[in-house]
Order: C-alpha cells, then structure tokens, then sequence
C-alpha cells in the first residue's frame, strides 16, 4: 500500500481533529460564560432585583443557544461534561425564578437542553430553595417559606419516580440523596420556626391577658 494514501487519510483525520478541538476549546469558553451569567442571576433573585435577573436570564438564553447550535454534528461535545453542566446551571436559575416569582417553568426544549440535564438542574433548584426559606425564617416569615418547603418536596418526589442507571440519568441519583438531606434539615428548621413563632403567640396572648386582668384590678 503506498504510503502516500496514508498519509492522505490521516492528514483528513488531523483536519477533522483540529476542527473539533477548536471547537472544544470555543464551547469551554462558552460554558464558563454561561455559568457566570447564571450564578449572577440567581444572585440577583436572592437580592429581589427581578428586572437584573430577567436581563441575566435572556442573556444566559442567548449564551446557551450560542454554545449548542455548533455542536449539532458533534454530539461527543453536547454530551461533555461541561456542556452539560453549564446547561443544568442554565435550567436551576430559571427554575428558581419560576418559584420565586410564581411563573411557569421553562420546558427541556425552551432551554435546549437535555432531559437528564434539566433533572439535575431542577434538582439543585430545589436544593437552592434552603436558602430562600431560611432567609424568610430570619426575618420572621416563617409561613411564607412553606411554599419552597413544598417545591422542594414536589421535587423529590418527582425524581424518586424516575429509576434508571446513572449512564442514563446523568448521575441523577446522587443529586435527589442531596436534595433528600437538604429536604430535612429545611423541614426540621422550618417545623422549628413554626413551633417558635405559634409558643411566641401563645405568650403575648398570655401576657396581654394578664395585662388586662391586672389593669382591671387596679381599676
């Protein structure tokens, strides 16, 4: 076999190689963006400014759909791991927008993303719901955190349905064991708060009580 065919094949292989590597090398910058543009947008949610945090949102949009449209014939980096992980970050701020801000949740395909990613992103979302309940139980809103308590729980619930090899699910797995935990430590301190705040009613009642019942006596 002459070695100049050799020689032509690989030289085909190196060019498609280098193509593919320029465009890794151009989606981790992508996915680095992205992930930025997201944690500054749940940065922005946690603050209450929701017109920062819709601006971050579309912004992130436009970095997602930038970061997977060239990859459309190269399914080995859409699956990467950073691809994918930058993804699941896209979908936990938009979930986390959605409950916080009682809108509907974007869809798999709104995103452009893949079914195992938007589990896993919808689980750190309901992971990241701790944070909000907990900040409402420190200014003393202890009712108003239940309903993260119960998108947390709605969460789980839906993810313990879903049984199948982690090949499949992205290592969905081992996200719910972490939202399981953060579920009851949140319900334990929620449950807490709701005790403290129903004992600190009973005592004011109690003292407005004997406020009265003095305030009769000496009259």
């Amino acid at each position: 076999m002459p070695q100049t065919e050799l020689t032509a094949i690989v030289e085909t292989i190196r060019q498609e190689m280098m193509i593919t590597n320029d465009l890794r090398d151009e989606t981790l910058k992508r996915s680095r963006l992205l992930i930025r543009s997201c944690a500054h947008a749940i940065r922005a949610i946690h603050r209450h400014e929701r017109e920062e945090a819709e601006r971050l949102l579309a912004q992130a949009r436009a970095e997602a759909l930038a970061m997977v449209q060239p990859l459309s014939q190269h399914p080995v980096l859409y699956h990467a791991g950073y691809t994918q992980d930058a993804l699941k970050e896209l979908v936990e701020a938009h979930l986390v927008y959605a409950v916080v801000y009682e809108t509907e949740p974007p869809t798999p395909a709104d995103l452009h993303v893949a079914g195992d990613s938007y589990l896993r992103g919808m689980s750190e979302a309901a992971t990241e719901m701790r944070r909000f309940a907990l900040d409402l139980m420190r200014r003393d809103r202890v009712e108003e955190a239940e309903k993260y308590l119960d998108f947390m729980d709605d969460v789980y619930s839906l993810q313990t349905t879903i049984d199948f090899p982690d090949a499949i699910t992205g290592g969905l797995r081992r996200n719910t064991d972490v939202l399981r935990n953060v579920l009851e430590r949140t319900r334990g301190d929620l449950t807490m708060g709701i005790r403290q705040d129903r004992m600190s009613e009973m005592l004011r009642s109690f003292e407005e009580r004997l406020d009265r019942l003095q305030g009769e006596d000496d009259g």
